[in-house]
C-alpha cells in the first residue's frame, strides 16, 4: 500500500490497528521462563515468526506515512502520532524501516521515528538505539548534528520515565 499526502491521520490509523492485530499474537507470545533454552536464539525465533506473517512491505508502507506526517505537522498531529504509538503497542514494537542504510534520508526517517515512538515502553531501549542510528550515521560519514536538533525540535518535552524527554535525550546525544 502506498501513500500519498492527502492520508489523513484516520486512514493511517485503521492501518496501524489492523497490523497491531496481526502483529499482536508474536508480540504477546509467552516465554517459558523456565526453560533453560527459552531465550537460545529467541531473537531469530522472533523474526522467524515475524516473517510468516509477510506484512513487513505493508508495515513500512504506513511507517513510512506516518513518519512523513509526524515531521510535516503541528505539535497538534506529532501528539497524536505519538498517541498511536501508545495505543498500539505491537505494531510499534514490530514495524520497522530497514536495518541497512547509509543516506541522510534514512538516517533522519529512523530518527522521526525514535522520536514518533516518544520513549516506547522503555526509555533506556530508546537510548540504545539512538547511539545504534548514530554510530551507523557516522560510519557512512552524515553529520548528525544538524539533524539530531531538527529532530529534537519535533519530539516530545514530556519526561514520561523519569529519565528526560525524548526531546532531552536526542539533544543530549548531539552534545557527546
Amino acid at each position: 500500500m502506498r501513500y500519498q499526502r492527502t492520508v489523513n491521520l484516520a486512514e493511517i490509523e485503521h492501518e496501524i490497528a489492523r497490523l497491531d492485530a496481526v502483529y499482536r499474537p508474536v508480540a504477546t507470545k509467552p516465554v517459558d521462563i523456565m526453560d533453560p533454552d527459552a531465550f537460545k536464539n529467541m531473537g531469530a525465533r522472533i523474526q522467524a515468526d515475524l516473517a510468516q506473517l509477510a506484512v513487513d512491505d505493508q508495515a513500512e508502507a504506513v511507517l513510512r506515512a506516518v513518519i512523513e506526517l509526524y515531521a510535516a505537522g503541528d505539535e497538534t498531529v506529532r501528539v497524536a502520532v505519538r498517541q498511536l504509538f501508545d495505543r498500539y503497542t505491537s505494531f510499534r514494537w514490530a514495524a520497522h524501516l530497514p536495518r541497512e542504510w547509509d543516506t541522510v534520508e534514512e538516517f533522519r526517517a529512523h530518527l522521526v521515528h525514535l522520536s514518533a515512538r516518544d520513549q516506547g515502553s522503555d526509555t533506556r531501549d530508546e537510548i540504545l538505539g539512538l547511539q545504534h542510528l548514530c554510530d551507523q550515521a557516522l560510519e557512512a560519514g552524515i553529520d548528525v548534528g544538524p539533524i539530531l536538533d531538527e529532530v529534537a525540535a519535533m519530539s516530545s518535552d514530556v519526561d514520561r520515565y523519569r529519565m528526560g524527554s525524548m526531546r532531552s535525550v536526542i539533544l543530549s546525544y548531539g552534545k557527546r
